[in-house]
């Protein structure tokens, strides 16, 4: 039997859980060409143009993510050279507004038919709610070969924290996506 002394603690565990549903996590994911043997390679430069300048300028995102890309190649043992690398790298970032319909149980209104049959009845509350989905990738190519022999994408909602703090962000992002890079560059 469901009273008001029940009814309040399974009230918070569904506030509770629904919260817990609305913390978003990145997803993650790589995809390496078949056969590629990533040890082979020593040295990597950036391309000229990566994904994240505008009008053939350099912006800070550029900065961010070739900073956060080299120590995670140089972690991997592969030497950055300016140019003539063995491998290529090429970044983007981009940014997607989202909408959601959310729609939760909700007391509703009425007078029921005829106007009889008054009172209070469940029905659906709905709710649209805006939010930003960022969108990162890594591509790193075969210089003699102009193949992409790796690639990671991740993607997240973009938090106010996220918006403010985009080199942590970066960092971030980098890191988790070349936790899944399968490669070490070979002993000289």
């Amino acid at each position: 039997m469901i009273t008001k002394h029940t009814l309040a603690p399974l009230g918070l565990l569904a506030l509770a859980t629904l919260l817990a549903g609305c913390e978003t996590q990145p997803t993650v994911r790589s995809i390496t060409e078949p056969g590629t043997n990533l040890s082979s390679y020593h040295t990597y430069s950036f391309v000229a143009q990566p994904g994240t300048n505008r009008g053939g300028n350099v912006t800070p995102l550029t900065t961010f993510f070739q900073t956060a890309i080299a120590r995670e190649m140089s972690a991997r043992g592969y030497q950055h050279v300016d140019s003539g690398g063995d491998l290529m790298v090429n970044f983007n970032a981009r940014v997607a507004e989202k909408t959601d319909i959310q729609s939760t149980p909700g007391p509703m209104y009425g007078y029921g038919y005829y106007g009889y049959r008054g009172g209070a009845y469940m029905g659906p509350e709905v709710q649209t709610v805006r939010y930003k989905v960022g969108t990162a990738n890594i591509d790193i190519v075969d210089a003699k070969r102009k193949v992409v022999v790796w690639e990671g994408v991740i993607e997240r909602e973009l938090t106010d924290d996220v918006m403010k703090n985009p080199q942590v962000a970066v960092d971030n992002a980098v890191a988790k996506m070349f936790a899944q890079f399968p490669g070490r560059a070979a002993a000289s």
